[in-house]
């Protein structure tokens, strides 16, 4: 698979987080001669909380780890994650490959089952090879390491071209408190929290009530931000865990929060950049909605556009897609009050095209690979901004030959 266009330039130098422990191996659970699974260990006196998809149609992995988020709220834990097999719409044999993960785990690394968490991420309705996996449960535990954590972001690729990671460091009375984060996600990405799974670590202390509380609340305002498709997946999985080694208390600390922020942003525009056969990251700023709520649902309306989304691609300057786009979106709107840029430049406003549009303007800015699209809607104070990108052929052929 050839590297994003919009990646990176390389994966970051992520900090060890005291108090947790990783490690990959090759599992061939679909594919040869790459890690697939990867497992994390975390100490004794941690915090885990997770945020899940809302399908109806979600994994037996997704089921089991909303099971037990909360249920034991401190100690050792631990998560193992596959790619190749998603584990989904697989039936009783779904719940008995968790099962076998999380008793495989809990025998190689003493900790108990109901601390364990598994995700798999890749075909729905094939049966997970789970012995493949649980036959290399112990090379993973006698290979973790505190620095594996760029080993395990790779494992959790699927049609990904690049491993995701983002971390931050603050100070906290003269001490420092880490956060480091890897996702994966390229395509079938609309969270209802997409093959999307992330999992972020901290050494700060906070309790499970209050560390669920602050992931569920910046969920909102990032992962649940961002759409390369439309398409929710039966897997989406953000699980964190707070170990507490710094013995740092951040809970209500209004720094943690930012930072934590920062990272879950970063993670989820790395996903959008990664869009299958993504060449333009799109930023939809909505601003004038009859409140936020609207304002969401203007932005996902057009990010979620497929004439919106080939138009970007063909690097047309369209606005009439985005004036359609706002009048199926459910949301408040009147036709003569809307505005509409790019960028900078304003291309339509009043109900109508702006007096000094530059068709040369606009098209010289769309060629640019980050774009930025405002609409205001004029009746309000409402505002919210999403992130997708465009729809490209490369995306009709990597899901066209997703099986083959």
């Amino acid at each position: 698979m050839p590297l994003s266009p919009l990646a990176p330039a390389a994966f970051p130098d992520l900090p060890v987080i005291e108090g947790v422990r990783f490690a990959s191996a090759m599992a061939g659970v679909k594919y040869q001669n790459r890690t697939d699974v990867m497992l994390a260990e975390l100490a004794e006196g941690s915090t885990v909380a997770g945020v899940f998809t809302r399908s109806a149609t979600r994994s037996a992995n997704v089921l089991d780890c909303q099971a037990k988020n909360g249920k034991t709220q401190a100690g050792r834990a631990a998560i193992i994650v596959n790619s190749g097999n998603s584990n989904a719409f697989t039936g009783g044999r779904g719940v008995e490959a968790v099962a076998a993960l999380c008793a495989g785990v809990s025998e190689q690394t003493g900790i108990a089952a109901d601390r364990i968490f598994t995700s798999s991420t890749g075909v729905i309705g094939e049966p997970l090879p789970y012995e493949r996996i649980t036959a290399k449960i112990g090379e993973l535990s006698a290979n973790l390491s505190a620095d594996g954590i760029a080993g395990a972001a790779k494992a959790i690729m699927t049609t990904d071209t690049f491993p995701k990671g983002s971390a931050a460091e603050i100070t906290v009375d003269g001490k420092p408190v880490r956060i480091a984060g890897i996702a994966k996600g390229s395509g079938m990405i609309a969270p209802d929290m997409a093959t999307m799974l992330v999992y972020i670590f901290t050494d700060a202390l906070i309790g499970y009530e209050a560390l669920q509380a602050v992931l569920s609340g910046l969920t909102d305002k990032t992962f649940n931000c961002i759409t390369v498709d439309s398409d929710t997946s039966t897997s989406d999985t953000l699980v964190m865990g707070a170990t507490g080694a710094s013995g740092v208390d951040v809970t209500g600390n209004a720094d943690f929060t930012a930072a934590l922020h920062k990272v879950m942003l970063d993670l989820s525009h790395q996903v959008i950049r990664d869009g299958e056969g993504a060449t333009k990251f799109v930023e939809i700023q909505v601003t004038g909605a009859a409140d936020d709520a609207d304002a969401k649902r203007v932005g996902m309306s057009i990010a979620n556009s497929p004439l919106v989304k080939t138009a970007i691609a063909g690097e047309d300057a369209n606005w009439g897609r985005i004036v359609a786009a706002v009048g199926k979106s459910g949301a408040a709107a009147d036709r003569d009050k809307l505005s509409i840029r790019f960028g900078d430049i304003t291309v339509a406003e009043n109900g109508w095209r702006a007096p000094n549009y530059s068709e040369a303007d606009t098209s010289a800015y769309m060629k640019r690979q980050e774009l930025v699209i405002g609409v205001d809607l004029g009746i309000g104070t409402g505002a919210s901004t999403v992130w997708t990108c465009d729809l490209t052929y490369e995306y009709i052929r990597i899901n066209a030959d997703y099986r083959s």
